[in-house]
Order: structure tokens, then C-alpha cells, then sequence
């Protein structure tokens, strides 16, 4: 452990910056792990143009023109690319500028000004301007100089941030916190996540870029916590692993390619309006019993169909006093809020009518139901409420009462408990910044007690920091003995897939989980994304976004 802070260091091209850059070194300036003392500045250029004057840009006009037109009439709130001026943070830090020799898109500072710099001292560099840099300007800080790459560097390498993945539709766009070395996008890694891809590059762009303004102090704070030797030990056996680039160096798509992509995808948005006109998507649940155990089948399931003024999702299945329950969330689209339901089930397939068990002024969903010491409790999500609720029941399975809040002042969602050897564990989504997303990253917290507000954050949180297998679907449950945690996969649309993972660690200083197999939307042609599994003594159950006809 560090006993005084890191000693920042900041590669700027000018005072101001992205409201996103503003938000990550403001976190860095209020901690207590780090101080910026130093900003190195290139020095202005003499004949500066824009880009829409230089003939050599003609060839991308097209590109420029569409991130214009999204820049001007579809900004996403809060806009991550508003300039503004540094200066309330950066105030009374020394200002170096420093002369650059220009190669091919690289910008190597010059000896002279190398020597100045390492007279700071610097931890660690931050690159937030210039271009490519090479040279000894990569070996000035003792930690190395730590740079984004927005984009994943397993496929996408070069620029520009997100582009490629958002024309493609690819069913997420990675993002990484890289230690810059010679090789482009091809340094040790810090921090690596996947974000949601929305239909647009400018909210697709926004949401993520928001996310990674928390990697830099994440990394730095933990840097300070451990210490060099076991943070970098660590960052060795995460980067141990063999890995070929094979695709291309990716560039600003020219007018001619431009237009292909845009055109597929504009043909692929209308296609999809006109479906709407006659069709809608509606959240079904699915049910399978089996005595043997799981239902492993999904072609195997049975529907419950819900009436079409309405969708039914967020199972969660209880056998009780030979009896099975099912708890769900159900939403009349009218009404535009959710409220909790329950439904008796036999083993024929047999329902009772739906039943209101919980209603409030604000949303509720995803009714997580447990037992502890005989007693069912039950925590919602309430996260339009800006809370963690507990209810304890009263007459099982239809009257509940307020226990207490968890958690307050939290946008948390699908707060799921696992209880084990008197330990509780809380796995939720949080959004910790405005702008960013819900479904990309879990938080772990733990207790001694059930009936505590006061829940630790676990050292390695976030402990999931991917799109793709973050956010909680359904109760954790062990299966020939090992541990699993279902996790919905919201790459390709919200609640596409449901992912199982088996935990190989979970205590008070690590987290670790793998990926052992998906509950894809495949078996039918009807069905298009399922987001929640639940069991209990031999019924399992699901949802299911189906394909309806709004006429018939």
C-alpha cells in the first residue's frame, strides 16, 4: 500500500475537455489515493483548420455529416461530449507544453521535454489528448501512461470508438484501460468491459463512454489500496494469456462504405417499423415440471399467456405445504408501472387466477421471494424509488408487509440474496453515474445480519463489468454441488438470453464466475429473447418475449 497519494500526470491537448473526462478527474481530485500534479500540453498548432475545409477529408464527408446530424438532433441526456473547462479542478497545477515530432498519426515528444517531465515524478500518466504516442514519453511515468481504447482490441483496433460495432450490429461494443505501449491497442490491460449497443452511434457512444469515466479512479484506487507489487502481480496472471490480432486495422469508413453500412442498417430500422404496425412483442412465462430435477429442455416448456393488455415476467417459482406458487411481475401497459402478482400451479398445468400481492406508486418488478428461519421475505425491485426494500409475508403466499430498506439512495435493480454458513450476500446492479447504463455491471455487498442497512461493498466491486452476463436472473442454486448464478445476457436487446454461471469464488476478498452455458431464444420461431430462470422441487420456470399479432 501506497502511504502517500499516486502522483497523477495528465496528457492534455487544451483546459477543457468532455463532461465525462470533467466527472472521472473530479473523482480522482476529491479521493484520497491520488493528486493531479502535473499537465502536459502539446503545443498549439500554427495553421489549425477544421475538418469540413480540408480536401483531404472529402473522402469521409459522408461520416462527418451523419455524426453531425446525431450530434444535432438525436444528443442523448446527459450528453458525455459537452466541452467543458478543467479549470475548477486542474487550478494551480503546473502546465508544461511540450514540442511533438508528427509520424504517421504518432506524436513523439522530444527528449528535451522527456527530461523535464520525469522531473515530477509521475505514478502514472493519463492520456487524454495528443495522437498515438511513441517513444520515451511511454516510459516517463513509473506505472506506465494509462489510456482508453473505446472499442473492443480483440476485433476492433484502430477507430473510430464504436462506429464499427454499432453499423455492424454487433450485440455489444467492449471498452478497455489499457497500459500504452509500441504496439497499438496491444498493451497490458487494466480493465476490460462490454456495453449495450443501442440503435444509434450517438446514444451507443454516450452510455459507454459515461461507464469507463469510473475505470481510471477504480484502477488508480485500487493501485493506491495494494500497493505495485500485488497490483501488478495481478495484472500479470489477467494478461497472461496468448492472443493474436487477425483483423484488420479499422479507419473512418470512406463515402462508398459509409453509405452500404448506413443503407443496410436504415433497411433493417424500417423493416422493423413496419412489423410493428401489425405485431408486438409481449412477455410471456414458461413451466416445465420434471421429477427428476431441472428442466433442461426449453421446447419442453409450457406457456402461460397473459391477455394482451398486459405481459408477465421476473418469475420466481416456491413450493410450499405441497403447493407451488408462482411470483411475477405483471404490467398492464396502460398503466406503464409494474406490480407484483402470484399464481397457484399443479403439476396438469392447472392455474389459479392472478392475484395483486404488492402495489405501489412506482414501478416494482423482479419479486425475489427467500425463506430464512421459516419465515418468506421477499425484496422487490424498487429502484424508481431510489431503494433496496425488504418484505416480510404475513399470510404466505398473499399478504405482505414493509420491513425495512436494504439500502437507500441507490438506483439498484434485480437485487438478488444468497445465504450461506450465516453469511449474506447481495447481488445487485447499480447505476453509479448518470448516463451510464443498469444491466452491464454487478455489485456484491455482504452482512452478518438480514436485518442491516449497513452492507459491505465487496474490494472487487464492481465484480462483473460486462453487458453480457451482469445482471441477476433468478435465485443462485447449487447442482451437483456446484454453485450457479443465472445472469441475463443484454447484448443484442434487453433480457436477450439467460446465462448460467458457475461460481468458482465467492468470499469476503474475491469474486470469480465463469460462463457454463446459455437459455437462448431458439426453439421457436415466435419466441425472440428470455431473461429469468427459477426452480423449485422439480418446476422450473421461465419468460419469454414472444411474437404476437396485434389483430388476431
Amino acid at each position: 500500500m501506497f502511504q502517500n497519494k499516486l502522483r497523477i500526470g495528465l496528457l492534455l491537448d487544451d483546459e477543457s475537455a468532455c463532461l465525462w473526462v470533467y466527472k472521472m478527474l473530479e473523482q480522482i481530485h476529491l479521493g484520497d489515493y491520488a493528486e493531479i500534479v502535473l499537465i502536459v500540453k502539446k503545443k498549439a498548432s500554427e495553421q489549425p483548420q477544421s475538418v469540413f475545409n480540408k480536401r483531404k477529408n472529402l473522402p469521409f464527408l459522408f461520416n462527418n455529416l451523419y455524426k453531425k446530424f446525431e450530434r444535432s438532433f438525436l444528443k442523448a441526456s446527459p450528453d458525455a461530449f459537452r466541452i467543458v473547462s478543467l479549470e475548477p479542478i486542474l487550478k494551480q497545477i503546473d502546465i508544461l507544453e511540450v514540442k511533438c515530432i508528427e509520424k504517421k498519426f504518432s506524436d513523439y515528444i522530444v527528449d528535451t521535454d522527456i527530461e523535464k517531465i520525469k522531473q515530477y515524478n509521475i505514478d502514472v500518466f493519463l492520456r487524454l489528448g495528443f495522437r498515438i504516442l511513441r517513444g520515451n514519453i511511454l516510459k516517463s511515468a513509473k506505472m506506465g501512461v494509462w489510456s482508453y481504447h473505446h472499442g473492443d482490441n480483440f476485433n476492433y483496433r484502430g477507430g473510430p470508438a464504436g462506429f464499427w460495432e454499432v453499423f455492424k450490429r454487433d450485440r455489444e461494443v467492449g471498452s478497455v484501460l489499457q497500459i500504452l505501449s509500441e504496439d497499438l491497442d496491444g498493451g497490458e490491460v487494466l480493465y476490460r468491459s462490454w456495453s449495450t449497443i443501442y440503435r444509434t452511434l450517438e446514444q451507443s457512444l454516450n452510455s459507454y463512454y459515461w461507464k469507463t469515466a469510473l475505470f481510471v479512479p477504480r484502477k488508480l484506487k485500487e493501485l493506491h489500496t495494494k500497493g505495485e507489487e500485488k497490483f501488478f502481480e495481478k495484472l500479470r496472471l489477467e494478461n497472461g494469456k496468448l492472443c493474436f490480432y487477425s483483423e484488420r486495422l479499422y479507419t473512418t469508413p470512406r463515402n462508398s462504405e459509409f453509405l452500404s453500412l448506413f443503407i443496410s442498417n436504415y433497411w433493417d430500422w424500417l423493416k422493423l417499423n413496419i412489423w410493428k404496425i401489425f405485431n408486438f412483442e409481449q412477455w410471456v412465462l414458461l413451466y416445465s415440471f420434471n421429477q427428476n430435477g431441472l428442466s433442461t429442455s426449453l421446447f419442453r416448456y409450457k406457456k402461460l399467456v397473459p391477455p394482451k393488455d398486459r405481459f408477465w415476467a421476473d418469475p420466481f417459482v416456491v413450493f410450499e405445504e405441497g403447493k407451488y406458487f408462482i411470483f411475477f411481475e405483471e404490467l398492464i401497459y396502460k398503466e406503464t408501472k409494474g406490480h407484483l402478482s402470484v399464481i397457484e400451479i399443479d403439476k396438469k398445468g392447472v392455474t389459479s387466477q392472478p392475484k395483486v400481492i404488492l402495489k405501489k406508486p412506482y414501478h416494482l418488478s423482479y419479486p425475489f421471494i427467500f425463506k430464512y428461519e421459516d419465515t418468506y421475505y421477499m425484496i422487490p425491485e424498487t429502484e424508481e424509488n431510489a431503494n433496496i426494500q425488504l418484505y416480510q409475508s404475513t399470510n404466505f403466499p398473499y399478504e405482505w408487509k414493509f420491513k425495512m430498506n436494504l439500502m437507500e439512495n441507490v438506483k439498484a435493480v434485480d437485487t438478488t440474496l444468497f445465504i450461506e454458513d450465516g453469511k449474506f450476500w447481495m447481488f445487485t446492479n447499480i447505476k453509479v453515474i448518470d448516463g451510464g447504463a443498469y444491466s452491464e455491471e454487478l455489485f456484491l455487498f455482504s452482512s452478518d445480519s438480514l436485518f442491516s442497512n449497513s452492507w459491505t461493498s465487496h474490494p472487487a466491486n464492481p465484480v462483473v463489468s460486462d453487458v453480457k452476463s451482469a445482471r441477476p436472473a433468478g435465485r443462485l442454486f447449487y447442482k451437483d454441488g456446484k454453485l450457479y448464478r443465472p445472469s441475463q445476457d443484454c447484448s443484442y436487446k434487453y433480457g436477450y438470453a439467460t446465462v448460467i454461471n458457475e461460481v468458482l469464488v465467492l468470499n469476503e476478498n474475491e469474486y470469480k464466475e465463469v460462463a457454463v452455458t446459455k437459455l437462448l431464444p431458439n426453439w421457436s420461431k415466435e419466441v425472440s429473447a428470455t431473461h429469468s430462470f427459477t426452480y423449485d422441487n422439480g418446476l422450473s420456470v421461465i419468460d419469454a418475449s414472444v411474437k404476437r399479432s396485434k389483430w388476431f
